[in-house]
């Protein structure tokens, strides 16, 4: 059975002081919850000091995005070597809101995949369509293509990527993806997983879906067949709210 993962992306939000507090909410209650993956995304300026907090604990540390270098005059930019000595184990890739502000492409998301990958960092791969592609019906065509391109050439090292369902009209918006709505993209990802890699690597990637995933929500999504987890905004700012979600896995 495939682990639930619940990670916080915590975007351009809290000073350092401020994230020390909310992951030490986040670390003494998750002592409690041994059923799912608990990861918290802070800022680059924040990861060093919610390092600190985690370390040891059964929280992981991601970070929201990287470069697909290893080093260079790319200012600005964070590399995986970085990340990992921050001690990171996870990176968010292709975030749609890379994607629309940054013009972050499937072909830049690759190479950054392949670059979390061969550094040792697990990457969670967003995709999804935005709110007009969706009343064109143009769902299956983009969220098949964001996957194809965006995971292509991975041979084996494809199992050990996670996948996040975004769809782009329900991040920050409070709309949400009904949850038959969204078990027909995840079911639609792990179909397209399959053609990469073979039904039985398929079965063993988490798919989260990332929406306004909330505390009342989160039940019905989660249980559905191919709903692995979330990948959360902002109810990730609140511990309350946020363990609310990882209680209800």
């Amino acid at each position: 059975m495939r682990q639930k993962i619940i990670a916080g992306n915590w975007k351009m939000n809290k000073t350092p002081g401020e994230s020390v507090g909310l992951a030490q909410a986040i670390k003494a209650a998750c002592a409690k919850v041994p059923k799912a993956k608990v990861v918290v995304c802070p800022p680059f300026t924040a990861l060093a000091a919610v390092s600190g907090v985690v370390r040891g604990s059964a929280v992981a540390l991601g970070a929201q995005n990287m470069h697909w270098e290893k080093s260079g005059a790319y200012t600005g930019e964070v590399s995986a070597a970085m990340l990992l000595d921050l001690g990171c184990s996870y990176v968010i890739l292709g975030h749609s809101e890379r994607r629309t502000y940054f013009g972050e492409t499937d072909e830049i998301v690759n190479r950054k995949v392949k670059t979390a990958l061969a550094a040792g960092l697990i990457p969670i791969v967003c995709v999804g369509e935005t709110l007009a592609q969706r009343k064109e019906s143009q769902t299956e065509f983009v969220v098949s293509a964001q996957i194809v391109h965006g995971v292509a050439g991975l041979g084996a090292d494809l199992g050990r990527i996670v996948v996040a369902y975004e769809p782009v009209w329900a991040i920050g918006t409070g709309l949400t993806a009904t949850p038959a709505q969204a078990q027909a993209v995840h079911a639609l990802i792990r179909g397209k997983l399959t053609e990469l890699g073979g039904a039985a690597l398929a079965q063993t990637i988490a798919i989260q879906y990332g929406g306004s995933m909330k505390p009342d929500n989160a039940p019905e999504l989660l249980s559905q067949t191919d709903i692995d987890g979330g990948l959360i905004g902002g109810a990730a700012l609140d511990a309350v709210s946020f363990m609310g979600i990882v209680n209800a896995v």
